[in-house]
């Protein structure tokens, strides 16, 4: 097998990783990092980039996904309107990514260099899992959405930065327990994500284009993994938004609960 080849089934295997678990609520990171280690493809586990890249593959799926509401939010942008009710997402997408930043650009790279051993991952999902288990106690309520709730779910999202925990997960779970109703918790998470992963497209890319290309990965091979995450993840937030809609949110505790301590006890022995 030529080391393009490997390369390639290696990439597209984090692709159907990175689409699945994106949208439910157990970690794409997390789990890329797992998959990454478990692959021995060490060319990528240094790299952001690569995992931003496919993260791409699934940003496409949310303009589709919510197509309806994205071009009601441009057309708000477009004619500066921000008194109707998809005008008002505007300001609260963008201070709730405020918090996102901050704690991306203070926290980055510590996470990064902390977060490359099994054991902090395994503990990480563990916390994930008590975070999804607690919106099962929130009341489903009629309660919108204002500037101080989305900096409060923009302040979960930033801390989603650390692999083994859900961005999706901890950001509608914090909605939920606000009281929040389930489709607008629901649509405001993935609509919150779409300057982030752009951020951190924009970011990483400036700083570390020029190490991708010697680490041996090829435009194509990066491009079929976010290609394969576009079309898994488009499944996956179909089947992820029907169990939210169904009050099954909370069980994605349960198998968070026991990957982490799968991990912590493979990290141990």
């Amino acid at each position: 097998m030529t080391k393009h080849l490997k390369h390639l089934i290696e990439v597209i295997i984090l692709g159907i990783v990175q689409g699945l678990t994106e949208w439910l609520p157990i970690s794409s990171t997390g789990h890329l990092k797992l998959f990454e280690k478990l692959l021995g493809f060490e060319a990528a586990c240094e790299l952001v980039l690569f995992d931003v890249i496919l993260h791409v593959g699934t940003l496409i799926v949310i303009l589709v996904f919510f197509r309806k509401e994205v071009c009601k939010i441009l057309s708000a942008i477009a004619h500066l309107d921000f008194e109707t009710e998809y005008g008002k997402i505007v300001p609260l997408i963008i201070v709730g990514s405020i918090p996102t930043v901050l704690i991306g650009l203070i926290f980055g790279l510590l996470i990064e260099g902390s977060f490359k051993n099994i054991l902090p991952i395994g503990m990480a999902f563990l916390f994930c899992g008590t975070i999804l288990y607690s919106a099962k106690f929130g009341k489903d309520r009629t309660v919108s959405i204002d500037y101080s709730t989305a900096i409060l779910i923009g302040l979960a999202q930033g801390i989603a930065i650390i692999p083994g925990i859900s961005r999706s997960g901890v950001t509608i779970a914090v909605a939920l327990l606000i009281g929040i109703k389930r489709e607008k918790a629901f649509k405001f998470s993935f609509l919150l994500s779409v300057p982030a992963i752009l951020g951190a497209l924009c970011y990483t890319t400036y700083i570390e284009l020029d190490e991708l290309a010697s680490a041996g990965l090829e435009w194509i091979e990066i491009l079929a993994g976010a290609v394969v995450a576009m079309f898994v993840g488009y499944i996956a937030l179909k089947l992820f938004w029907k169990a939210v809609a169904k009050g099954k949110f909370h069980f994605f505790a349960f198998y968070c609960w026991l990957l982490g301590v799968l991990l912590v006890l493979w990290s141990i022995l």
